[in-house]
């Protein structure tokens, strides 16, 4: 699942280090200057297979298009109709 240069042991650090930093997004907080570093330096490949339903439905409450506007404010763009696990964006 990880790019040819991050090993799964990278991607999984990587992906511990965006959960911890953007949790409190999860209960409606603005992303923090951390959380959207984070944001910004994960590889897709190493969170997007991560995104079960369950996942998915813990985002669905929140709303996926006010995810997207999250991960946007934090300078990372999000493709319209991208699939990420078992979420597709607007």
């Amino acid at each position: 699942m990880a790019s040819a240069d991050t090993s799964p042991s990278q991607c999984k650090e990587e992906r511990n280090l965006l959960v911890n930093a953007c949790r409190p997004v999860i209960y409606g907080r603005s992303p923090s200057a951390d959380c959207c570093q984070r944001v910004r330096v994960s590889h897709v490949e190493c969170v997007c297979p991560y995104v079960t339903p369950k996942t998915a439905a813990i985002i669905g409450v929140i709303g996926v298009d006010n995810v997207v506007k999250k991960i946007e404010g934090c300078g990372r763009t999000v493709p319209r109709k991208f699939k990420c696990g078992s979420i597709t964006t607007p």
